[in-house]
């Protein structure tokens, strides 16, 4: 990881970290803000919010205008792990190498934690005093339409409707472009759009953001069956116990190896149409994302 990277990331992760903190303070149901808490601070590759930051400074943008936004996408992503760990869904115990939100306190406290996140994630976008209200409103309708029945949440219910089945690969990919991809390109939109940024910049972001979220999932298949759970933070392996369909399993190791790699490649390309310099940090990031080992 080159070096300017790892210290773009630390600032991102502080900046974000402290302005959830301050964000997630309200002591009306303290054990509710609890397991708020527990998911949203509980670590993490903020992955979503660092989108957000190195899209606006891609862009040129250097203000913290970026940070609502990317607390609001990081808010939507927590309440998703919540509800996909539950006993009704994926009925996982590990989560970032600690107890699933509903092992720590239970399954009802879990599922009202992740129904407030959901909520506080568009009362904090919607109304940001140094983003223009036309922009916010705007801002609000794509993180809602990236994750709702359109976007992350219908992409959940293909993948547990798929359980058992073995999918062509273009049904996989529709899975994943709904379920995980959908969020990632709304958070590098959110990104360009602090930045006033025009249709262009958004189309070439666009593609960027739809290949980096695949090359992002072909990289989780293959960490699934080559790292440990010790190394991943969950336990390994847990999609092939459930009988899913995954790059690996349909292409094999190495063949999705060199798709995660392809995938990447395109990313890269979506951004030499708005001549980024090659240090950008969307450029470090779609790297990385290929080469983490969880």
């Amino acid at each position: 990881m080159p070096t300017d990277l790892r210290a773009f990331q630390q600032a991102t992760r502080e900046q974000l970290e402290d302005h959830l903190d301050r964000l997630l303070s309200d002591a009306t149901a303290p054990r509710l803000t609890d397991a708020m808490r527990y998911s949203v601070l509980g670590g993490g590759k903020r992955l979503r919010p660092l989108l957000v930051h190195a899209t606006a400074v891609s862009l040129g943008d250097h203000s913290t205008r970026w940070l609502a936004p990317a607390a609001a996408v990081e808010m939507i992503h927590a309440y998703s792990l919540i509800h996909d760990d539950l006993p009704a869904m994926d009925d996982d115990d590990l989560r970032r190498g600690r107890p699933t939100n509903h092992r720590a306190f239970d399954e009802a406290t879990a599922i009202l934690a992740g129904d407030a996140l959901q909520s506080l994630a568009f009362e904090h976008l919607s109304h940001q005093p140094d983003i223009d209200p036309a922009v916010c409103l705007t801002m609000v309708r794509r993180l809602a339409h990236s994750s709702g029945q359109t976007g992350m949440v219908g992409g959940q219910m293909r993948d547990l409707l798929a359980e058992g089945q073995s999918l062509e690969l273009s049904e996989l990919a529709g899975v994943h472009r709904l379920k995980t991809g959908a969020l990632i390109e709304t958070a590098i939109e959110l990104g360009a759009l602090c930045t006033q940024a025009d249709a262009a910049t958004l189309d070439s972001l666009q593609r960027y953001g739809a290949a980096l979220g695949l090359a992002f999932q072909i990289t989780d298949d293959i960490l699934d069956v080559t790292a440990d759970t010790a190394t991943l933070g969950k336990p390994q392996g847990s999609d092939v116990a459930r009988g899913k369909s995954t790059y690996v399993s349909l292409l094999g190791l190495d063949k999705a190896r060199h798709h995660a790699k392809l995938q990447t490649d395109l990313a890269h390309a979506a951004l030499t149409e708005l001549s980024l310099p090659a240090d950008a940090p969307l450029h470090w990031l779609a790297d990385w994302l290929l080469d983490r080992n969880h």
